[in-house]
C-alpha cells in the first residue's frame, strides 16, 4: 500500500449523475483512450484502503465491465434523479466504519494522484476538520468529511446541498487547499471535446494506469 494510503479513510467516486448536459453517462466518456471512470479509480486506487466505493446508476453493467480488476465496490443509486446529495447520502450510509470519507467526482479529467495524496495528508494533520478544494474562498469537491460530521452531511438535499453545507460550517471547521488538477471537469459536449483535443498539461503527463 502506498505510504499515503489510509485504511481509515473511505474513498468514494461519485459516478451516478444523470449527465443531462452531456447527453450520455460522463463516467463512460473516453479521453485519450481511457474512460473518466477508470481514470479516476486508477488515480485513487493506491491511496485507498481495501476498496473504493463507486456510486453508480442502477443496472450499471457497463460500469462493472469498465472496472474489472479494480479494487472497487459499486453502489447503485436508484434515487440519482434527486441530485448529487442522494449519492452523498448513500455513500455516507455505506461508510460507517471509517474515520472519514473522501468524495471525488468522476469527471475531473486532469485529476492527479499526488494532489489527492496532499489532500489526505492535510486531513491526517486535522482529522476532525473538513478538508476540501478551495474555489474562490469556498470549499468544494474533492472533499474529505470526518465521521463526526456524517450525520450533519446526511441532511443535504439537491445538487447544491453539499457545497451549501460546507459554506455554512463554522469558522475553523473547514481547511481549504488548492487542487489545481481538479479545475477541469466534463459537464458538456464542448468540455469533452476540449479535453480530447488538448494535450495533457504539464502537471498531468504521467500515464493514469501506472502512477
Amino acid at each position: 500500500m502506498n505510504a499515503a494510503a489510509s485504511p481509515r479513510l473511505q474513498i468514494v467516486v461519485l459516478a451516478a449523475g444523470m449527465s443531462r448536459r452531456l447527453g450520455r453517462p460522463k463516467a463512460l466518456a473516453r479521453v485519450r483512450g481511457t474512460s473518466l471512470l477508470l481514470r479516476t479509480v486508477a488515480q485513487l486506487a493506491p491511496l485507498a484502503g481495501p476498496r473504493i466505493l463507486v456510486v453508480a446508476p442502477p443496472r450499471s453493467t457497463r460500469y462493472q465491465a469498465e472496472l474489472r480488476g479494480q479494487p472497487v465496490a459499486l453502489i447503485a443509486n436508484p434515487r440519482r434523479g434527486r441530485g448529487l446529495s442522494s449519492s452523498v447520502r448513500l455513500a455516507l450510509a455505506h461508510a460507517r466504519y471509517c474515520a472519514a470519507m473522501l468524495l471525488v467526482p468522476v469527471d475531473l479529467v486532469e485529476l492527479r494522484r499526488d494532489e489527492m495524496a496532499k489532500l489526505i495528508r492535510r486531513w491526517k494533520s486535522s482529522p476532525r476538520r473538513v478538508v476540501a478544494r478551495r474555489i474562490e474562498g469556498r470549499g468544494r469537491t474533492p472533499m474529505i468529511v470526518p465521521k463526526w460530521l456524517f450525520s450533519a452531511a446526511a441532511e443535504i438535499t439537491g445538487d447544491r446541498g453539499l457545497r451549501e453545507w460546507v459554506d455554512r460550517l463554522p469558522a475553523g471547521q473547514a481547511v481549504l487547499i488548492e487542487v489545481p488538477s481538479a479545475a477541469r471537469d466534463v459537464d458538456t459536449r464542448e468540455d469533452l471535446e476540449r479535453a480530447r483535443r488538448g494535450p495533457p498539461r504539464s502537471h498531468q503527463t504521467a500515464d493514469c494506469t501506472s502512477r
